[in-house]
């Protein structure tokens, strides 16, 4: 999920179509990845967009982390608390259930610059993300801690109290420390200031200081608009990465991508690079030319989907938002732009996780329907004009989209709803921004005026209390957080949000997530598009490269890269 600029020097040698030589195999002195997205922010509390996530897990890790396979393991943690084990356990307080957890981190953790990884850096980023003048993508993962006790005998070991009985309570795969060195001062100089610890913070004034990262690199350059590089941290608890050094170049026209592989300006596309048309047609080419690349397409939990802004005057109506899903034929959208190779999206749960259901009886499915969507749009008062388009009240039916510019899928995903929408009698305006805007202002703040189309990454059996709780909705009075980015309020979504996070039986979890699809399908908030398949290239001498299909990247086992 942020800038892009044009980079004119390469789109110039790609639009001329200049012969490209063969390029010699990557090996370990560098490795040049492309990515379409620029990073907000390196701090690891703030930072929302994929594009920051890809990076950060070069240089960052947490207590624990999922697997590819979908299995959690620890990265900083000596062990994962078990309430088997006695390592958790259950306590009352107050008449309320919470959990008491005992971590450990592991000896040799330490940051960049040397200094040892303890408890104190966990309390410190706590203290940071849940300040109300600090704004973060989803406050819920941090308030869900409610304390945290250092062992005086050993600043490694501490208690973890959490707010309540959570089924997941271990899974702080996004719970980051940062050195308590470095950003303390800065956040006790600016915490009293909306936004100021998130403008003078080192990730942001120096961002190259070794001392902030504590995995198998650290950032050595960053050039916004350019590219961040990356070298190794002599520091690193675990093994030494086998590539000495990494440059993370921003192409922001994924449809130059391909021509800096083929160049050498790249060696490897990133998860965040190719559309998929473009990765099938250069998947074709690298075949019948015996190029030294492979192509990697993995299902995934990505999910591409319009964000309605539900207090827009025109989509408040549940029977336009419905219309809006009925008139566009996502199934045709699907075979003519990505052959088949991505499915059509009926909520926001991926076929991937354990809480998947197709099941009419529990969801609303929307098949495409011109004749419906006609019949919803009568019935809220927008009647056919003669120039082809619906009015009310002298008004016309028109409806601001807007996604990330650059992103060329995303502008024919565009052009096709456009045109599907204009049959029905629905004008749709498009404006696009870089997606650093798109992602930092207008979306994060709600800035959006009627459908948002982008995609959330996430995990299986993941809850989804940061996208349609009630109080996730960003605003001023909360500092911006929370990613219910289109205002929906259901009150039976929330009591089973709560209930879902305190269920530590599977099945009820399962029928639960069910009941919140049920509403979530029959009140139309978003436009369920299609669930996407992760993609990426790389050279054909990459060993140790693994992707997951969800939101913890393959830069994850960064260490286990090799060219050799």
């Amino acid at each position: 999920m942020m800038l892009k600029k044009f980079a004119k020097g390469l789109c110039v040698v790609a639009g001329l179509g200049m012969s490209v030589q063969a390029v010699a195999a990557p090996s370990n002195t560098e490795l040049k990845i492309g990515i379409s997205q620029e990073f907000e922010t390196m701090n690891p509390l703030i930072m929302s967009m994929s594009a920051s996530a890809y990076m950060y897990r070069m240089v960052g890790r947490s207590l624990v982390v999922l697997t590819p396979e979908g299995k959690w393991v620890t990265q900083l943690a000596k062990e994962i608390p078990s309430l088997d084990k006695g390592t958790a356990k259950i306590i009352e307080e107050g008449g309320k259930k919470k959990i008491v957890a005992n971590w450990e981190i592991i000896e040799s953790a330490k940051w960049g610059d040397g200094k040892p990884v303890i408890c104190q850096d966990f309390i410190t980023s706590h203290t940071i993300a849940t300040s109300p003048t600090v704004s973060v993508g989803e406050k819920e993962q941090w308030t869900q801690v409610e304390k945290i006790d250092i062992d005086p005998k050993n600043p490694k070991k501490c208690t973890f109290k959490y707010e309540k009985a959570k089924w997941d309570f271990f899974t702080l795969a996004q719970f980051f420390p940062v050195p308590t060195h470095l950003e303390k001062p800065v956040f006790d100089k600016y915490s009293k200031q909306k936004e100021g610890y998130e403008k003078n913070s080192n990730y942001v004034r120096n961002p190259t200081n070794p001392g902030l990262y504590n995995g198998p690199y650290v950032i050595s350059e960053v050039k916004l608009g350019s590219h961040v590089a990356f070298a190794a941290n002599p520091n690193f608890y675990g093994k030494q990465p086998n590539i000495k050094k990494v440059i993370v170049k921003l192409i922001p026209n994924t449809g130059t991508m391909e021509a800096n592989l083929r160049s050498g300006t790249i060696d490897m596309i990133s998860t965040l690079g190719l559309d998929l048309d473009q990765a099938l047609a250069f998947e074709k080419k690298n075949k019948s030319e015996n190029l030294p690349y492979v192509v990697h397409f993995v299902p995934s939990v990505t999910y591409e989907h319009i964000d309605l802004r539900l207090d827009n005057p025109i989509l408040k109506d549940v029977n336009v938002r419905k219309a809006l899903l009925y008139s566009i034929n996502r199934e045709d959208l699907v075979k003519a732009l990505f052959e088949n190779k991505q499915q059509v999206a009926l909520h926001n749960v991926s076929p991937k996780d354990p809480w998947f259901t197709a099941d009419p009886k529990i969801i609303t499915v929307y098949r495409y329907s011109k004749r419906e969507a006609g019949k919803l749009l009568d019935a809220a008062g927008w009647t056919m004009g003669k120039d082809g388009y619906r009015y009310k009240d002298g008004k016309k039916l028109s409806i601001i989209f807007q996604t990330t510019a650059g992103n060329k899928t995303r502008e024919l995903v565009q052009v096709y709803l456009q045109n599907q929408w204009k049959q029905a009698g629905i004008e749709v305006l498009v404006k696009n921004e870089p997606a650093r805007v798109f992602f930092g202002e207008t979306m994060s703040k709600r800035k959006f005026e009627g459908m948002a189309l982008f995609a959330w990454v996430s995990s299986p059996e993941n809850s989804p209390r940061s996208t349609v709780y009630s109080k996730a909705i960003p605003n001023n009075s909360n500092g911006w957080s929370g990613q219910n980015y289109h205002g929906w309020t259901n009150a039976t979504v929330d009591k089973n949000l709560d209930a879902l996070d305190l269920e530590f039986n599977a099945k009820k979890r399962a029928d639960l997530v069910h009941e919140i699809l049920k509403l979530y399908t029959a009140e139309v908030p978003v436009l369920p598009l299609y669930y996407r398949s992760d993609i990426s290239v790389t050279p054909k001498n990459l060993k140790g490269y693994k992707m997951a299909g969800h939101q913890f990247y393959e830069t994850n086992n960064i260490e286990d890269w090799n060219l050799n």
